[in-house]
């Protein structure tokens, strides 16, 4: 009686914790335990469930997906999107394939979208949500790179697909995020948040790309009962497939391995493969389970897995004093790279290995591409959570977030925050001073040049310290002043963005002042509510605005700061571009970065995206005859390119 009692609470355990799991990766966009782990409690609870008969109704194995929290619309879908059964073992698929052909294809890691399409056109664009309900994001599918807007076939199409952001899209965009606990996780949590915004001009700036994987019927049409033919029919529409084989019993091996040598230099996110049979009428025969269809079955890549031995704990502080634990082992060998480092992302997830110095621990590369630690044999359970700041030496603090914990240094002059800050302050997009490196910030700080944001300000005091500095001489000094003094002249809206108020980008900075018409007394005052009505500025953003307004601390340097600068007045606005959406490429000659070639052409009323679409009225590149993938599109839709000369013309109104 006590051992089935042990096992009912074994299974209530694994409930809990592998919902907690999904909760916090799909509703936070935050890991509180590794993939590897995830599965290997994944796959306990199943044999549990199996061998007392028990299942919860909670449990893991009877759901699929995330629960909707977004404002997106919702929708029923016609029929339930179940989720794959799945296996590791590469012989155990060639059986389960028997004597049938197949198609071997990629398991991407993104958003599973549905799309709809009539008369030729995309009418609308559902995600998988739950399995039975998904979020509505039509527009935001409009956006999508390689989908295409308008097709030949004028009948009802219905298809689904994948929406992912390559590794270097998203290599991209983090390497533009200075906040280093602002940058995402990994390529599929940025696209589920790209691709389920509010704002369809966010998702435009993400380059999400669509690969169908599923023709779900198309109404006047006679399909194939063949699924390759499917895909090869979809091809021709101008849909990307995923990349596929056909594989029989004696081949599928060597097909499984073209996929395994080829994964560690693919540029999109896959987490596995997924093999169908290519005979439809006889997968769909075979019906399907309560959480699993029975005609294709998912493959994940079976981790290679080395044992090593704990060194240390790294712990990583940033900007906003949240510092980050690194696992530090013994070098091993992992999918032919030296792998001695590991990020283990936050304190829940140190607790949950129990780790210790010296202790034994087995690590992977998560999809073969990111290190992981898997496993703690050994389990001594050492204090390793730092008690002071690494860069600053302060006190530290556990705080639980969303029901994950996180470690914060909370000395509010911490030189890693300090020095982080300082650095966001005099950025390009912000204050813009030119001459102020890391290095050069961190020595000012040490020497007690710097402790508050005005003090940048207040530089020339120092003038004979200065020159005297390593690296440092009268002509840099001078030029360091020159920079200062003219950063003095600035806009609100810079001003408001280099106080690296959290989530608030210089786009952001932008939208709010020009709503309360650059008026800074009117914008420091600003409730929620009124910030909530300016487009593009939901309660999250509204509400981290608001409290770094609140906090005294925060309002008195930026007062000080205010006391330096000049604002300019902004220039009543010539639309003379609106409605026009612009898209820029390729190196640039008459101005200086393409920022600036933003804010111009935002100034007179334009749009500028990051992709090209049906919707864009003009591409700018110098190299016209290029064949970037953004000319091809253009040149596919008829949209103008223009050069640098031209756009020069197009501003003076010549065009």
């Amino acid at each position: 009686m006590k051992n089935e009692q042990n096992t009912t609470e074994r299974i209530q355990y694994l409930v809990s914790q592998l919902n907690e799991a999904s909760k916090s990766y799909y509703q936070f966009d935050k890991e509180i335990m590794s993939n590897f782990e995830y599965d290997a409690l994944y796959d306990e609870l199943l044999e549990l469930e199996a061998k007392t008969g028990i299942v919860l109704a909670n449990s893991p194995t009877q759901k699929v997906g995330y629960e909707i929290v977004s404002e997106l619309e919702k929708e029923t879908h016609e029929s339930p999107m179940l989720s794959l059964d799945k296996t590791k073992d590469r012989e155990a698929l060639r059986e389960w394939l028997k004597d049938k052909e197949g198609l071997l294809s990629w398991k991407l890691d993104g958003l599973t979208v549905v799309l709809t399409y009539r008369e030729g056109k995309l009418v609308k664009a559902v995600t998988r949500g739950n399995g039975e309900i998904g979020e509505v994001i039509t527009n935001n599918a409009k956006t999508f790179v390689n989908l295409p807007m308008q097709i030949p076939f004028q009948g009802e199409l219905i298809l689904r697909g994948e929406a992912v952001i390559s590794y270097s899209e998203f290599e991209k965009i983090n390497e533009s995020i200075s906040d280093a606990e602002a940058k995402y996780k990994n390529p599929r949590n940025l696209c589920s948040g790209s691709v389920r915004q509010l704002n369809s001009e966010i998702t435009s700036k993400r380059s999400v790309r669509f690969f169908a994987f599923s023709l779900v019927q198309a109404k006047g049409n006679e399909l194939s009962n063949e699924m390759e033919d499917r895909f090869e029919w979809l091809s021709s529409l101008g849909f990307e497939v995923v990349e596929y084989k056909k594989v029989t019993r004696d081949n599928i091996l060597e097909e499984i391995q073209y996929f395994a040598d080829k994964i560690e230099g693919y540029d999109i996110p896959s987490d596995g493969l997924v093999l169908t049979y290519n005979d439809i009428a006889y997968g769909v025969s075979l019906g399907r389970t309560a959480k699993f269809p029975r005609n294709a079955m998912a493959f994940k890549w079976a981790d290679e897995i080395a044992s090593t031995h704990l060194l240390e704990i790294d712990w990583s502080p940033s900007r906003t004093g949240l510092i980050n634990p690194v696992a530090v082992f013994e070098p091993v060998e992992l999918e032919g790279t030296t792998v001695s480092r590991a990020s283990l992302h936050n304190v829940s997830i140190l607790e949950e290995l129990e780790l210790g110095i010296g202790d034994e621990i087995t690590v992977y590369k998560a999809n073969m591409i990111i290190p992981q630690v898997s496993e703690n044999k050994t389990r001594s359970k050492g204090d390793l959570i730092a008690k002071k700041c690494p860069a600053c030496g302060g006190e530290t603090q556990v705080k639980e977030e969303n029901g994950v914990k996180l470690l914060y240094c909370v000395n509010p002059l911490c030189m890693a925050k300090k020095s982080k800050r300082f650095e966001h302050f005099v950025s390009r997009n912000a204050m813009n001073i030119e001459g102020f490196s890391g290095a050069t910030i961190d020595k000012f700080i040490d020497a007690g040049f710097l402790n508050h944001l005005s003090d940048v300000f207040e530089l020339s005091k120092y003038r004979e310290e200065i020159v005297q500095m390593e690296g440092f001489g009268e002509k840099s000094y001078k030029k360091l002043m020159e920079s200062i003094e003219a950063a003095r002249h600035t806009s609100l809206d810079r001003f408001i963005y280099s106080l690296g108020i959290l989530n608030i980008g210089l786009s952001n900075a932008k939208m709010i002042c020009r709503a309360f018409h650059q008026d800074y007394d009117k914008l420091i005052h600003a409730t929620k509510e009124e910030l909530m009505e300016i487009e593009g500025i939901g309660e999250v953003i509204a509400q981290f605005f608001v409290d770094f307004m609140e906090t005294k601390e925060s309002r008195d340097e930026m007062q000080e700061v205010y006391s330096y600068l000049f604002f300019e007045e902004e220039e009543e606005r010539e639309e003379t571009l609106k409605d026009q959406i612009f898209v820029i490429t390729g190196s640039l000659n008459h101005f200086s970065n393409r920022d600036e070639l933003k804010e111009i052409l935002e100034k007179k009323g334009g749009k500028v995206t990051g992709s090209v679409s049906a919707k864009t009225t003009y591409l700018i590149n110098n190299d016209i005859t290029s064949n970037s993938s953004k000319n091809k599109k253009a040149k596919e839709l008829g949209i103008p390119i223009l050069t640098e000369e031209a756009v020069l013309k197009l501003l003076e109104g010549e065009v």
